[in-house]
């Protein structure tokens, strides 16, 4: 195995960066323009195209996130996909994109709490 790699595989995996209004508001502007067309605009998987993907998109507030839902394993899926749906991988964004994505659609899975 290459040395310098050995650092990189033993770091683990990303950290996660602090909640902050910020952060939200940066993960808001990245949701409307790539996720509000499935999800919907309250995350409730009723975007204009939703009814056309099998199987349906998410509503984050009420069905199971199938690769966990913490901040983490959020952002890992971001990064991933979901095999077996339209939830495709968005390596186009950058890891800040996608920390303040993953911490936005947490906000939207306990918007019910709020409610």
């Amino acid at each position: 195995m290459i040395r310098w790699l050995l650092p990189l595989l033993a770091a683990g995996p990303a950290k996660a960066p602090p909640r902050s209004p910020a952060l939200l508001e940066r993960g808001k502007a990245t949701y409307a323009i790539y996720c509000i067309a499935c999800h919907g605009e309250q995350g409730k998987g009723d975007g204009s195209v939703a009814q056309t993907l099998n199987p349906k998109p998410r509503n984050f507030a009420i069905d199971k996130f199938r690769q966990g839902s913490g901040v983490t394993q959020i952002f890992d899926t971001l990064g991933k996909g979901v095999p077996g749906t339209a939830m495709t991988k968005f390596t186009n964004l950058s890891e800040d994109e996608r920390w303040a994505l993953a911490w936005y659609v947490l906000e939207l899975k306990n918007a019910k709490a709020r409610h």
